[in-house]
C-alpha cells in the first residue's frame, strides 16, 4: 500500500494494544503535532485507526502563584524575618518581623493568617513569636509550588497533596485546568497493512506549470487536505493599541491647530522644576521620587543661559512683580543643573516658552508633545514608573478658564468622552489650577486623568513670556483607559503586559 510519508510514520508508531497520544508520536516521529493529527484523521477515513479523545485535568499555577514559587510564600517570609530578629528566644514586635521580611501592604495580612494556620509560631497583641523547629522545606504547599514551578511543569492532580492542593487553590495560587488528548489505535485492517507493507508514495501538494505540460499531474498523487482541521493561529505584527491611541491624539490636536514639540528625556532640575516655580526643597523634588542620573551628574554650567538662570532665581527668592514675595528659601546652583530623567514633559514647554528651543516666539502659539515622563511611583491598575504624558499649551491674549475648560470638552469629545469632571487643585506653576477626571466605562469609577491651569507670572515672567498661557498634563494611558475601557494599564505595557488583549483589542473612537 502506498501512502504519504506522514500517515506511514503515524501507523508505523501507532499500536493496536493501546491508545497512542498524537504529541507522543508527534516526538518519536519529529513531524509537526497538526501534521500528525491530519494524518491520524485521514488513516481513520481509510478505516487503518481508530481516533479517540479523551480530557485530562492537570494542576498549574496562576500568575500570583507563579510569583510566589519563585519569591516563597509570605508566611515563609514572614517566619524568616522573626527568626532572623531572635523571635524563637521571645516575643518581638510584629512591625520587626514584617520590616526585615520587606512584605509588600497587600501581603502582610496574607502572612498573618497563613503563618497561624500552619502553627508556625504565635501572634499575639502585636508580638510575634517563632517555632524555630518548623520545617520550612516540609511545607507541602511550599513543596507543590516548587514543584509545578520546576522542569516537570504540570501535576496530575489525582497524586498531589490533597490538603496542598486545596489550601493553594482556596488563595488564588493554584488552579486545575483540561485539555484534550487525541490518541489513536491500529484497526485489524491497519495490522494488516502494516504486514503487507508500507511504501512511501510520493505527493505534490499544488499543481504547477512544470507537471501540466510534461503530463505528470496524470501520475503523481495528490495530498488530500482536510478543511476542517484546526489551523495554527498566527499573530502577525501590528501597530502597538497605546500607539494607536498616541497616533488618534496626534492628529486630533494638529486638527485643532497645534504644533508637535519635541526635547531631551534626561534634562536639568532647572528645566523640569525651577523654571515651572517650583521650590528646591519642594517634596517632590526629593531623590527618593525622581531617577537621577549618576554620570553625567549635572549639565555643564555654560549650557545654561545666565540671564535665564538669574531671573528664575530672582523670581524664586523674591518673587516678580511690586506685590511678589517669593518663597525666600534655598537656592543652590548645583541642584539646578542636577540631571534627572523628566518627571513630566513640561519642561518642552519651558524650553519653547522661554525661546531656547526654537527661538523667540509671539502669541498666538499653540504647542503640544505626546512624549515618556519618569517617576518613582508605586506600581497600581493606574501607575507605572514611566508613562506618556499629553502635554499642551496656548498662549494667546486674555485667556480664561472657560477657554481651558472648552479645549478639554472639544478634545475629549473626539473620543466619545462628554462626561469629563474639574475639581480644583494646587500646583505651584498654575493659578488657577484644575484636575481632570472621567468615570471609567466599566468599573463606573472617576479616575484622574490629568492637570491644567494658567501658568502663574512667577513662572511665565522669568522666561520673557508676557502673553497668557494655559496649559495642561493629561494621561495617554488614562485616555486609553476610558476610551477601550481596560481596567488595568499593566495589561497594555509593562512586564506583565496582557499578550491576548494586545492582539485583540481595537482602539474604537
Amino acid at each position: 500500500m502506498k501512502l504519504p510519508e506522514t500517515q506511514v510514520a503515524v501507523l508505523e508508531a501507532a499500536s493496536a494494544d493501546d491508545p497512542t497520544p498524537v504529541e507522543q508520536i508527534a516526538d518519536e516521529t519529529g513531524e509537526q503535532e497538526a501534521a500528525v493529527r491530519g494524518a491520524a484523521f485521514d488513516l481513520e477515513e481509510r478505516g487503518l485507526l481508530t481516533v479517540t479523545e479523551r480530557t485530562e485535568s492537570e494542576l498549574a499555577l496562576t500568575e500570583e502563584g507563579e510569583e510566589y514559587a519563585y519569591e516563597g510564600l509570605p508566611e515563609h517570609t514572614l517566619w524568616v524575618g522573626a527568626l532572623s530578629n531572635d523571635a524563637h528566644e521571645g516575643p518581638i514586635e510584629l512591625g520587626q518581623a514584617l520590616g526585615r521580611g520587606g512584605l509588600e501592604d497587600d501581603q502582610v495580612e496574607i502572612a498573618l493568617s497563613n503563618f497561624a494556620r500552619k502553627g508556625m509560631g504565635t501572634i499575639d497583641s502585636g508580638t510575634i513569636e517563632v517555632d524555630e523547629d518548623y520545617d520550612l522545606e516540609a511545607d507541602p504547599e511550599r513543596a507543590l509550588l516548587e514543584t509545578l514551578r520546576g522542569e516537570e511543569g504540570d501535576v496530575d492532580p489525582d497524586e498531589a497533596d490533597e490538603a496542598a492542593v486545596a489550601g493553594l487553590e482556596r488563595r488564588g495560587l493554584l488552579e486545575e485546568r483540561e485539555h484534550t488528548v487525541l490518541e489513536v489505535t491500529l484497526t485489524d485492517e491497519g495490522v494488516n497493512a502494516l504486514m503487507e507493507g508500507l511504501e512511501v508514495a510520493e505527493t505534490v501538494g499544488q499543481v504547477t506549470p512544470e507537471l501540466l505540460t510534461s503530463g505528470e499531474w496524470e501520475e503523481v498523487e495528490f495530498a488530500e487536505y482536510n478543511v476542517e482541521a484546526d489551523a495554527e493561529t498566527v499573530h502577525g505584527g501590528k501597530p502597538h493599541a497605546l500607539r494607536e491611541m498616541s497616533e488618534r491624539v496626534k492628529d486630533v490636536l494638529v486638527g485643532m491647530g497645534f504644533e508637535e514639540m519635541q526635547g531631551p528625556h534626561v534634562d536639568a532640575d532647572f528645566y523640569i522644576h525651577d523654571c515651572l516655580f517650583m521650590p528646591q526643597d519642594h517634596p517632590a523634588r526629593d531623590h527618593w521620587d525622581r531617577f537621577a542620573l549618576e554620570e553625567p551628574a549635572r549639565m555643564d554650567r555654560e549650557d545654561l543661559p545666565d540671564d535665564l538662570v538669574e531671573a528664575v532665581e530672582s523670581a524664586h527668592r523674591n518673587g516678580v512683580g511690586p506685590d511678589g514675595e517669593g518663597y525666600n528659601s534655598p537656592w543652590d546652583d548645583d541642584f539646578a543643573r542636577a540631571l534627572a530623567l523628566r518627571g513630566h514633559t513640561t519642561n518642552l514647554s519651558v524650553r519653547h516658552l522661554a525661546g531656547v528651543a526654537e527661538g523667540d516666539i509671539e502669541p498666538p502659539q499653540r504647542y503640544f508633545s505626546i512624549e515618556k515622563a519618569y517617576r518613582n511611583d508605586t506600581l497600581d491598575a493606574t501607575h507605572l514608573l514611566e508613562f506618556f504624558q499629553i502635554e499642551g499649551w496656548v498662549m494667546a491674549e486674555d485667556l480664561s478658564v472657560r477657554d481651558l475648560m472648552g479645549t478639554f470638552t472639544e478634545f475629549y469629545e473626539q473620543f466619545g468622552i462628554t462626561d469629563i469632571e474639574f475639581k480644583p487643585h494646587y500646583n505651584p506653576y498654575t493659578e488657577p489650577s484644575f484636575e481632570l477626571f472621567g468615570r471609567h466605562p466599566e468599573t463606573g469609577e472617576l479616575i484622574e486623568i490629568g492637570n491644567s491651569g494658567i501658568f502663574r507670572p512667577e513662572m511665565l515672567e522669568p522666561l520673557g513670556v508676557e502673553a497668557d498661557v494655559m496649559a495642561w498634563g493629561l494621561a495617554l494611558e488614562r485616555l486609553f483607559m476610558l476610551a477601550t475601557g481596560a481596567e488595568d494599564i499593566r495589561d497594555v505595557h509593562g512586564t506583565l503586559v496582557d499578550l491576548d488583549f494586545l492582539r485583540n483589542e481595537e482602539v474604537v473612537y
